[in-house]
């Protein structure tokens, strides 16, 4: 069976399309709905959660040292320090544990 690239990406162009595009179509009015207007608040964080957390946990050669370094992220963040602190500190951490467990 021959595999034609083409239709591949044809496909894809037209699901993400319609992914795009139908709701603006089919949805004119406001969202007066509490439950969902709630739900889509908080789908851009979720997604982005969903892809970010299995780069950090597989982005080393080592799952321990990328949880050291997760688990320092979180509590950096929940202290409140800013963004550059918590990657360079959780950098350090995951460099520091694959310089151990190595």
């Amino acid at each position: 069976m021959a595999h034609n690239i083409y239709i591949y990406i044809l496909v894809m162009a037209a699901v993400t399309y319609l992914i795009r595009v139908l709701p603006l179509t089919l949805i004119k009015q406001d969202i007066r709905n509490k439950t969902i207007r709630s739900f889509l608040y908080y789908v851009p964080y979720v997604t982005l959660s969903v892809m970010t957390f299995p780069a950090i946990i597989y982005a080393t050669s080592n799952v321990y040292a990328a949880w050291g370094g997760f688990i320092v992220a979180i509590i950096m963040a929940c202290r409140k320090k800013s963004l550059p602190q918590v990657a360079l500190a959780a950098c350090v951490v995951v460099f520091l544990m694959e310089l151990i467990l190595a």
